[in-house]
């Protein structure tokens, strides 16, 4: 940690300063005035919507920080050749990937706990407006969903990072990275479904059988961090549930970081 604890400070205070952090910040605080308005104009099912437009918020608003500002942050040190600059110090490049992946990972965390406590506000004022509208709620269920919300926006940036390591532009990072969050929230369901077509009375060839599996196993199962239904009905969320999520992910991470070092460190620059 010695080596990678400064260039982690470096990352994140870098990311701080980014302008597009506060265009996501803005974006985020219209989103939360938007629930309460959304809220006022849909009166059926009002908890759950508050608690959905919330926590989606929070989820997209993530994500664009991974999308505009994690991405860029490797990106740039490339571009304007101040990489030569960190490797030229008793650093190896396992220990940068490292250290940009760790004060990237300290800006999501500290982003998710502002835009989660604007969340937060955001449910407390609707259901401070209409309290008749939660009667089952609670709030234990939506910290939980915040923390795999976090959870699952370090493994995306962890594989990002993985992405940058061998691509030539942030173009294609960004692009690999958007269908791996896509692919990642659909594989599941897709799964079950080509896996049972005789279920819903369609057929389905051997090679997408395949096609489907493989990418079930080489892509992050993102639907596991997303708990929105139970937090906004209160449904009971296992403790093996989480534990096993949580390792999940961490494992995942770690995986995509380590790939990353691997190959950034076999990689030759201009």
């Amino acid at each position: 940690m010695r080596p990678l604890w400064p260039l982690a400070v470096i990352t994140f205070k870098e990311g701080i300063r980014n302008r597009a952090l506060y265009g996501i910040f803005l974006l985020a605080l219209l989103l939360f005035v938007a629930n309460f308005l959304i809220c006022g104009m849909i009166m059926q099912e009002v908890g759950k919507v508050a608690v959905d437009v919330a926590l989606s918020a929070v989820s997209f608003s993530g994500l664009l920080l991974v999308l505009f500002v994690g991405i860029n942050l490797l990106a740039k040190d490339l571009d304007r050749r101040t990489i030569y600059m960190v490797l030229a110090r008793p650093i190896s490049r396992r220990h940068y990937i490292w250290g940009k992946f760790l004060g990237m990972a300290m800006l999501i965390v500290t982003a998710t706990a502002m835009l989660g406590g604007c969340a937060l506000l955001s449910i407390g004022s609707v259901r401070w407006a209409f309290p008749s509208y939660f009667p089952r709620f609670a709030w234990s269920p939506v910290l939980l969903a915040l923390m795999l919300i976090t959870l699952m926006l370090v493994l995306l940036a962890g594989m990002s990072f993985l992405f940058a390591s061998f691509a030539t532009s942030s173009f294609v990072t960004l692009i690999l990275t958007v269908v791996s969050y896509l692919i990642g929230h659909g594989v599941a369901a897709i799964k079950a479904l080509v896996e049972s077509p005789a279920a819903v009375g369609i057929e389905v060839s051997a090679t997408t059988v395949r096609v489907v599996k493989a990418a079930y196993y080489l892509f992050p199962n993102l639907s596991l961090f997303d708990i929105k239904v139970q937090a906004a009905h209160n449904l009971p969320v296992s403790w093996t549930y989480l534990a096993g999520t949580v390792a999940y992910g961490l494992f995942y991470t770690a995986l995509s970081v380590t790939l990353a070092g691997l190959v950034f460190s076999r990689r030759e620059f201009p």
